[in-house]
């Protein structure tokens, strides 16, 4: 988590990518298939996903906040409380965007869950037009794309089982919870670095899904061991050990070839979700998915230094 993040990851001047470096190629493989990881083993975890969310927000933070106060200590007692605002406002973003897509993989495959909420980049993209950024034809061509390939998802999927519908509603509500999470957070990395703004915001992260468990009174401990490694396991790998070696990458490796690297995390979780959980997604689900990843591709590539499109570093 060392080095600050960029303050537009996933976007480079004209769309140009260079060949990153072989040892970059081999911490990105690493890398995405710890966060590949990520769908397979909420769905495989049987404590209530709001707990999950939680646990991985609060543990994150509670594990990286030692090493912040060690080494980061005078830039904590600098914050001004602009950025204070930025960190904590981005958090509760966050804990909104897991109190949502989590709860998602009880209702819906992790192929379609995982698919919608890759849909970031085009959330982000309208965001970023509303406040009055300049979007590129390439990123509207790229946004219908992945729209239309979110309809035929979700169309799929509620013929296959009308309780679809509710998993992949939340998983697009989560994708721009995301969104709006990268916008407020780009905004705190231009002057905090990225170790201080993740903890902060981990933090905060824990907020929303904490006070959702208490709302229903759903439980926050007395879960099996197997679980509480599975938890660990998530924190640890995809949510830690997956972003902060992207993270490192991103100091030399293009953020265009980084966030397109990122994608591959879609057919990565259907196929661990398929050998491990036995998840086999309908055939239809294929096309669908491959018309919102050609989309959000175009998004990514179309040069713009305006629109976000990082992916969320949990």
């Amino acid at each position: 988590m060392a080095g600050a993040a960029r303050s537009t990851p996933g976007f480079e001047a004209g769309g140009l990518m260079s060949r990153p470096p072989a040892g970059d190629l081999l911490l990105l493989g690493i890398a995405i298939v710890f966060i590949s990881s990520s769908g397979p083993i909420i769905a495989a975890i049987a404590a209530p996903a709001l707990a999950i969310a939680f646990w991985r927000c609060f543990l994150g933070s509670a594990l990286t906040a030692p090493w912040v106060l060690l080494r980061r200590r005078t830039e904590v007692g600098r914050l001004t409380r602009r950025e204070v605002w930025l960190i904590v406002a981005s958090g509760l973003l966050l804990g909104a965007h897991f109190a949502t897509w989590i709860p998602s993989l009880r209702f819906t495959s992790v192929a379609s869950s995982t698919a919608l909420v890759a849909t970031q980049p085009v959330w982000a993209a309208l965001i970023a037009r509303a406040r009055g950024a300049t979007i590129p034809p390439q990123a509207w061509i790229g946004i219908g794309i992945a729209l239309v390939g979110v309809l035929v998802l979700t169309g799929v999927d509620v013929a296959v089982d009308p309780e679809h519908l509710v998993g992949d509603a939340l998983a697009l509500v989560g994708a721009m919870l995301s969104a709006a999470y990268v916008t407020v957070a780009e905004s705190a990395r231009r002057t905090v670095s990225t170790p201080t703004v993740t903890t902060g915001l981990y933090a905060a992260a824990a907020v929303p899904p904490l006070i959702l468990l208490l709302a229903l009174g759903q439980p926050l401990v007395g879960f099996s061991v197997q679980d509480w490694v599975l938890i660990a396991l998530l924190t640890l790998g995809a949510q830690l050990l997956g972003h902060t070696l992207v993270t490192k990458v991103l100091a030399t490796t293009s953020a265009t070839v980084v966030s397109l690297a990122i994608l591959l995390e879609m057919p990565g979780a259907t196929v661990i979700a398929a050998l491990a959980l036995g998840q086999i997604p309908p055939w239809g689900v294929l096309p669908a998915a491959a018309l919102i990843l050609l989309g959000i591709v175009l998004v990514i590539r179309s040069g713009s230094r305006t629109v976000p499109s990082e992916t969320s570093p949990i």
